[in-house]
């Protein structure tokens, strides 16, 4: 068992060396100037790419700047706001429910830990990860649909659950590589191996993946 973990940890060690350089080494695609819209960003961006939300951030962060312009706000106002990122409904809900729990429970501000911020309304762990990283330099796994995909797709786990993958690559990783390699294997789905047909002429990291002879 200790030896298989051993080869498993090497080959995701060669998977990294093969990837990182091959794509930007930004910490995230979102804009943002605070740890505050960074969050909204990534509250926005589900089921959306970062580009749309960029776009549609440009505005809203000059009309709503703190917690409470989100809670104050009129739902159907926030709404069409928000609407070009899809789902808008659910995630204006998610805005003000995340907004007023700042104000409860921090005083309007983004706390820099995993407890501190799931416990807020409309924030799991993905988007947590995705806060501590890009914001606080904090390390973390985010387990979004491509990392899920990607990591079954290579044989790195053999679980459904978003929570239990995380686990699983924390196992196999470095702590200072776990938010990169999430990273990577985002771009690296997003642009080779895609969900429908992954690109198998144009991928780096083939012969590391049991699905190529599928």
């Amino acid at each position: 068992m200790m030896e298989r973990a051993k080869k498993m940890k090497r080959r995701v060690g060669a998977i990294y060396d093969l990837l990182d350089p091959l794509y930007t080494h930004e910490k995230t695609a979102l804009t943002f100037r605070t740890p505050f819209q960074l969050l909204v960003s990534t509250i926005l961006s589900a089921q959306c790419t970062d580009k749309q939300v960029n776009r549609v951030t440009k505005d809203l962060f000059r009309k709503y700047t703190s917690p409470r312009d989100y809670v104050s706000a009129p739902i159907a106002e926030l709404e069409a706001d928000i609407r070009p990122t899809g789902f808008y409904k659910n995630k204006a809900k998610s805005l003000k429910g995340c907004c007023q729990g700042l104000l409860d429970f921090y005083g309007g501000e983004v706390p820099a830990s995993m407890e501190e911020l799931i416990r807020l309304p409309g924030v799991g762990r993905k988007t947590a990860n995705c806060v501590l990283g890009a914001a606080f330099d904090i390390p973390g796994v985010v387990v979004d649909t491509h990392v899920k995909r990607l990591s079954l797709r290579l044989g790195l786990t053999a679980n459904q659950n978003p929570d239990k993958i995380e686990t699983d690559l924390q196992r196999l990783l470095p702590q200072d590589r776990w938010r990169r390699f999430s990273d990577l294997l985002i771009y690296h789905g997003r642009a080779v191996c895609k969900a429908r047909k992954p690109a198998h002429d144009n991928c780096a990291i083939l012969t590391y993946c049991p699905s190529s002879s599928i």
